[in-house]
């Protein structure tokens, strides 16, 4: 017997576990099809915002070693109403749509926009590190996250996706608010606040200051994150932070995730790597005898 890469995130199902998490490449029908083409199993969006966004001044992203890195981009996007544009060339790929918003209305507002479109599902955005009145500042607020997701849970059937990080409270509230909301699965987790300074010019580093840590540094706390979650509530995690190869990959499914997002990795190894890791994805589960990822979903938790 075969194993299969077929996975299935709740309501959600792709052929493979890998997905591009968002904001790493531009937003583009063509790049979303080479990246498809080179073994994603689904795509996620650039973060799209009520109104265009040029994001902040440069510099915006640096290297800080060992396939770390920190960026301040600032949520840069067309707007829903241009993006509903891009959207509509879509005729295959399977396209999560990552929203960023203030409040319910926004998203509200963006998801009616977006009726009737190839979307696979919408990942809400409630953990940007770096821009001031969404993402963080949202999901620190666990009221919010409820009302947020019970608002768009009410106007889509569309499965929905409550993106997480580590801010100033308890992350596991803002998931059990998203749960109770109505979400169908969890990212975790974002990328983590940061900055650097350059001791020549005694400046910050990143136009904005403070950035997003993301890479190879935060791994371990994305795994921990995606076991508690998984240990807490029931519902899917699509694991995300400092995954760079197949082991990687594997560690977070073991530990409860039920697929993967791809990021900062791609500065290094461009879209190869998604084949790459399917590819040792594959290996390690016929040597363990194991035939489908379901299997070895938390399998850590055991123990």
């Amino acid at each position: 017997m075969t194993p299969n890469l077929f996975t299935r995130i709740g309501p959600i199902s792709i052929n493979n576990p890998t997905i591009l998490a968002s904001g790493i490449l531009g937003i583009s029908i063509n790049v979303f099809n080479r990246i498809y083409e080179s073994g994603a199993g689904a795509v996620v969006t650039k973060s799209i915002s009520v109104l265009p966004s040029d994001g902040y001044d440069g510099p915006n992203m640096f290297s800080i070693g060992d396939q770390g890195w920190l960026n301040a981009i600032g949520l840069s996007n067309p707007g829903v109403d241009n993006f509903s544009k891009i959207l509509k060339q879509n005729k295959k790929i399977p396209i999560v749509v990552s929203l960023v918003g203030s409040n319910e209305h926004d998203f509200v507002n963006m998801i009616q926009k977006l009726r009737n479109m190839q979307i696979l599902a919408y990942e809400i955005n409630l953990s940007c590190p770096h821009v001031e009145k969404v993402g963080l500042d949202v999901g620190d607020d666990p009221d919010l996250v409820y009302r947020i997701i019970k608002n768009i849970d009410s106007i889509t059937e569309v499965p929905i996706i409550a993106k997480v990080g580590l801010g100033s409270t308890n992350y596991l509230d803002t998931v059990r608010a998203a749960c109770d909301g109505g979400a169908d699965a969890i990212t975790a987790i974002n990328t983590l606040r940061a900055m650097s300074i350059d001791i020549e010019t005694m400046r910050p580093i990143l136009g904005n200051k403070i950035g997003g840590l993301s890479g190879k540094p935060i791994k371990t706390i994305a795994v921990r994150c995606v076991y508690e979650i998984s240990s807490k509530y029931d519902i899917p995690i699509i694991g995300c932070g400092g995954i760079s190869s197949w082991q990687d990959a594997i560690e977070f499914i073991l530990a409860g995730a039920s697929a993967v997002q791809i990021g900062s990795i791609i500065n290094y190894k461009w879209l190869k790597i998604f084949s790459d890791i399917n590819d040792g994805i594959i290996k390690y589960m016929s040597k363990k005898k194991i035939y489908s990822i379901g299997e070895m979903v938390g399998i850590s938790k055991r123990f």
